[in-house]
């Protein structure tokens, strides 16, 4: 058995040209002796391990092979180790408080100065700032399993839904809390028990940029729609700044205080894990509750349905056809069509034979279809001259169903005897997976099964264009970034306007990252900025959410619990937080349940107690969650980035390599000035040229004249 001698670098086998003993050749070449080359034989040096008899030679290759793989593994650990050693880590800071619960948070939501958190039979309403609780509203039959809020002018809309899928509307408005209206609550939870088809759970919802619109999708009895509302948010304004007369002066206001916290459960805030507040923090008001006052109900626009399968043709002649599409109204959806019954059976039959081995056996029940929504203003499709909407009010909502190649819109700008059938299809080549929109609704991104995107910059009204993602990645989720600029080694949002710049982070299904650009007419542009982690799996990206208050930043959470902060221009961990801890026992996907503040330098992130480590005896129950606070503005590497973001018009203006960014008027106007220095630089040197020409000729004149 032959012994390891590095055969990794033995690919092909070694030879060499003998004959007879070997000698050292003479210094000069004339002295090399002129023998034939047919005299000289080749010897194989592996020739003697070929010798050996069977099995000793196939042990002795699986030996060699053994050592060979035994290297690589060594080598490749080798490389690693050398690469954790240089890994540099980026500074890990802590939470600045923590909000103790008893309960894990039925889903958590900022709006303006305000937190509300999902809880037990109800919400609480905390100071964001300071972190202080300021009312609790438990009325509910179920706890909360989800919230949503949203600014409505100088108000707050908040969105509960509870246990039983049951969505409520209530009206902030400064000191005063006022229930709108239940939209689903049809029966009483022991009907609901008795007989769940009678009751329409709630699945998803969308609010409208400007608050006058919302979107609810529902399910039950087997079937699914979605609800569109509009809010009557000035209504709502009067009727709480001009009380009716018509109300029973008898009543009293229903306020309930925040007591103090039962010891058994505690719920408690601890402001110590970081420096002093924010000094801009808001006055806590006393909350309290009105039940003597009903606000207008939110008016309901229409109802829409999944689209019916394709089926055969209802129409007699290609003519009726043509009278169904006149108004373009669904043209695109492939439902008008002049295929019969006969030609469908035929190639279902077909498709059948074709496939029987993989059609025949057991199929799980389809699950029913699920949409996406989203709110545009008119610019995509401007609305009747005899309809009034407001600037920057909501006009169209776009919808698409799983599995559907086609983006339907509709016109919010009906009356209840309208038809709710589509005003307009965009159709696609591969079904619509992902979709998303930026938070002013001027980009719409489409991401499809084949791994393209379509973006569009609707404020315009026009395609950016298409782009395809790597071979092997599918789009998991789309994020929008507000468009900034790198000034001076520092990312910074430009004061003014901007149009038609796009900027999104895509998470593929195989965690790598990437950072998507459009400008103008210039075709779309893709960067990674962080690969599939091969050596670190526990590394791989699971949620991505950008962060409004620092430009160009996201937030990246991994699946072994790690937060870290992004740069995306320079494609860099700027800093990482520290992670509350969870129970050991935890070891389905982390789903990180956290909310960031649009408006302020807050992100708060649910997790378990730092002080409490659960063990497999423990129930859930008893394991103390926690809601964490990290405020931007009190760490050192981000202190200055968040307080000094923007960058005003004047240094764009004054700044070459930020062009792009002046108005149109502005660079027209610096366009047609450059061009008339130009052009008077070329004159002043013809006129230069021409006078001494002209002095020359009137030399060579006196020249002649002398002569």
């Amino acid at each position: 058995m032959s012994t390891f001698k590095g055969s990794q670098a033995r690919k092909p086998r070694l030879s060499v040209i003998s004959k007879g003993p070997l000698e050292v050749p003479s210094p000069t070449e004339a002295d090399w002796p002129k023998d034939d080359e047919k005299g000289f034989a080749f010897r194989d040096l592996g020739q003697d391990l070929d010798s050996l008899p069977q099995p000793y030679r196939m042990i002795n290759k699986l030996v060699n092979h053994l050592f060979d793989c035994a290297w690589e593994v060594i080598e490749e650990r080798e490389a690693l180790r050398e690469i954790e050693k240089n890994r540099i880590m980026p500074t890990i800071y802590p939470p600045v408080a923590e909000i103790q619960l008893n309960k894990m948070p039925g889903g958590m939501a900022v709006s303006q100065e305000y937190l509300f958190i999902g809880g037990i039979k109800g919400f609480s309403i905390y100071n964001l700032h300071s972190c202080k609780r300021m009312y609790v509203w438990e009325k509910f039959k179920v706890d909360v399993s989800s919230i949503w809020a949203t600014d409505v002018g100088n108000e707050v809309l908040i969105i509960p839904v509870d246990e039983l899928g049951i969505v409520r509307l209530f009206y902030l408005y400064k000191d005063s809390l006022f229930l709108i209206k239940a939209i689903n609550e049809t029966v009483g939870i022991s009907s609901f028990q008795d007989d769940p088809s009678k009751q329409s759970a709630f699945v998803k919802m969308e609010l409208s940029q400007s608050g006058d619109y919302a979107a609810f999708l529902f399910q039950g009895a087997g079937d699914v729609w979605l609800e569109v509302y509009k809010l009557p948010k000035e209504t709502w304004l009067k009727e709480v700044e001009h009380p009716l007369s018509a109300v029973n002066p008898k009543k009293k206001t229903k306020q309930l205080q925040l007591s103090t916290p039962d010891p058994a459960v505690p719920e408690t805030v601890e402001p110590s894990l970081g420096p002093t507040q924010s000094p801009n923090a808001i006055q806590d008001l006393n909350i309290c509750f009105k039940s003597d006052l009903k606000l207008s109900p939110p008016v309901f626009v229409m109802k829409i349905k999944p689209p019916k399968p394709i089926a055969g043709t209802t129409f007699k002649s290609p003519l009726e056809i043509i009278s169904k599409t006149e108004d373009y109204c669904g043209l695109g959806s492939g439902q008008n069509h002049f295929i019969k019954d006969v030609q469908w059976q035929q190639h279902r039959e077909l498709f059948y034979a074709s496939h029987k081995k993989y059609l025949d056996g057991e199929w799980e029940e389809e699950p029913l279809s699920k949409a996406t929504f989203h709110f545009f203003t008119n610019a995509i499709a401007p609305a009747p001259v005899e309809i009034k909407s407001s600037s920057g009010a909501a006009s169209i909502l776009g919808v698409h169903w799983t599995g559907s190649h086609n983006f339907f819109l509709y016109s919010l700008n009906k009356i209840l005897k309208d038809k709710t059938d589509c005003d307009n299809v965009w159709p696609c080549a591969a079904p619509i997976t992902v979709s998303q929109t930026s938070s002013s609704s001027s980009y719409l991104a489409l991401a499809c099964e084949d791994g393209v995107l379509i973006l569009w910059d609707l404020a315009q009204g026009f395609l950016f264009g298409v782009i395809a993602l790597p071979e092997g990645c599918f789009c998991e989720s789309i994020h929008f970034l507000r468009f900034f600029l790198v000034h001076e080694g520092r990312n910074m949002y430009p004061e003014g306007p901007v149009k038609s710049e796009m900027m999104c982070v895509v998470l593929c299904t195989n965690a790598s990252l990437h950072l998507v650009t459009a400008s103008g007419t210039s075709g779309p542009t893709s960067k990674v900025l962080v690969e599939r982690s091969v050596t670190h799996p526990e590394e791989a990206i699971c949620t991505v959410a950008p962060v409004p208050a620092l430009p160009g930043m996201v937030l990246i959470f991994s699946r072994n619990h790690s937060i870290s902060l992004l740069d995306v221009a320079k494609a860099e961990i700027i800093c990482a937080f520290a992670a509350p801890m969870h129970p050991p026992q935890q070891e389905m996907p982390w789903k990180p349940l956290f909310v960031i503040s649009p408006h302020h330098p807050y992100f708060l992130l649910h997790g378990a107690c730092p002080d409490y480590i659960a063990t497999p005896t423990d129930g859930a129950k008893d394991t103390p969650d926690s809601v964490f606070c990290f405020n931007f503005e009190d760490y050192p590497l981000l202190k200055d980035i968040s307080k000094n973001c923007t960058i005003s018009q004047k240094d764009l203006e004054g700044n070459q390599a930020f062009s792009q960014m002046m108005p149109l008027e502005k660079r027209c106007e610096q366009l047609l000035q450059k061009s008339f220095q130009k052009l008077l630089k070329s004159q002043t040197k013809e006129h230069g040229q021409w006078m001494r020409l002209r002095r020359y000729s009137i030399f060579l004149q006196k020249e002649n004249l002398k002569k």
